[in-house]
């Protein structure tokens, strides 16, 4: 019997730069990771469509932060989608892998289980924000949701909070390989154009749904031109293309902009990880009283306290937790 190997490209990302067209990207392939993060939970297909691309759009943006610091992707809206939330961790040290981690919150009563994702987030927004740890004030961004797809969002995003030019190709959902049991297995490619944003666009607003700025309205010229090369370059892309697993990243990207040079970099690794601890529920309780520790106290007499990405269970003596705690916790 020969044993069937997992593609060494798998939750990876692959960053890359096109020296004939000004433009720097990143290829990016997901499945344990994604089916872990999935497994965590056992949201309708609707809920699992929108988790699985807010954080292949995570992993893909992601990669381009430093060590040790965290951006975390968010989309809130008024329809029975509510909330996703994704993080991304960089690596704690050179050549170790990222973390990324997901949930998921929706109105059931109001959900289309097996209807579009998409549209069942409503008027809402995305947000990134950035954390580079102890001392910084976090950045963040917002955008309205915008388009037709999480995908559009974010290059809406980049486009009116940090004018790049901004472009993304995914392809996400359930597969299943010849003797293999079926998984989620998803795969992208973002493009971002380098130069500067047109300096003429000031206050003027955009082309997109309601003003917004798109990419286009950024580029002028020989950098316009530049940028509608790759773009149309990246629309031959097949699905199956994206998630692979026949065709790896870098055999993807001769295919699709030899013409431009493509020139790879290190594959980053990404793992999916979680942050969660008893010692973190305990700080985020640090600012109850013991009366309002005495109204969370099941009946069983103990503080207890679930992960919404990981689902890790948290039973604590109540005595222990609040600003006015009467014992050490364990391990203190």
């Amino acid at each position: 019997m020969t044993a069937t190997m997992t593609p060494i490209w798998d939750d990876s990302v692959l960053p890359f730069q096109l020296d004939g067209a000004d433009v720097r990207g990143r290829v990016a392939r997901l499945d344990g990771a994604l089916n872990t993060i999935l497994g965590q939970h056992n949201y309708p297909p609707a809920i699992e469509a929108l988790v699985a691309e807010c954080v292949l759009l995570t992993a893909l943006i992601g990669q381009t932060i430093k060590l040790r610091w965290k951006l975390s992707l968010q989309i809130r809206g008024k329809g029975p989608a509510r909330l996703v939330a994704t993080d991304y961790y960089g690596p704690t040290e050179d050549g170790q892998p990222a973390r990324i981690r997901a949930y998921a919150s929706f109105d059931k009563d109001r959900l289309d289980p097996t209807g579009p994702a998409f549209p069942q987030i409503g008027e809402g927004y995305l947000a990134m924000l950035l954390d580079q740890g102890a001392g910084t004030k976090p950045y963040s961004g917002i955008t309205p949701i915008a388009g037709d797809s999480l995908a559009h969002c974010a290059e809406a995003y980049f486009a009116q909070s940090e004018q790049l030019p901004t472009r993304f190709a995914l392809s996400f959902g359930r597969s299943q390989a010849p003797g293999q049991p079926e998984g989620w297995r998803a795969g992208g490619v973002m493009l971002q154009h380098m130069p500067k944003a047109s300096p003429l666009m000031g206050n003027a607003g955009g082309s997109g749904e309601g003003g917004l700025l798109m990419a286009h309205d950024l580029l002028q010229g020989e950098a316009g031109e530049s940028w509608q090369r790759a773009n149309i370059l990246l629309d031959t892309v097949e699905d199956l293309e994206l998630i692979g697993p026949g065709l790896s990243p870098d055999r993807l990207l001769y295919r699709l902009f030899h013409e431009e040079a493509p020139r790879v970099f290190p594959t980053q690794p990404v793992n999916f990880g979680c942050s969660c601890s008893a010692d973190k529920v305990r700080n985020s309780l640090s600012i109850y009283s013991a009366k309002d520790i005495r109204h969370m106290t099941t009946p069983q007499g103990t503080v207890t306290a679930d992960c919404q990405f990981c689902g890790a269970h948290y039973v604590m003596d109540p005595a222990t937790v609040g600003f006015e705690a009467t014992k050490e916790a364990p391990g203190a």
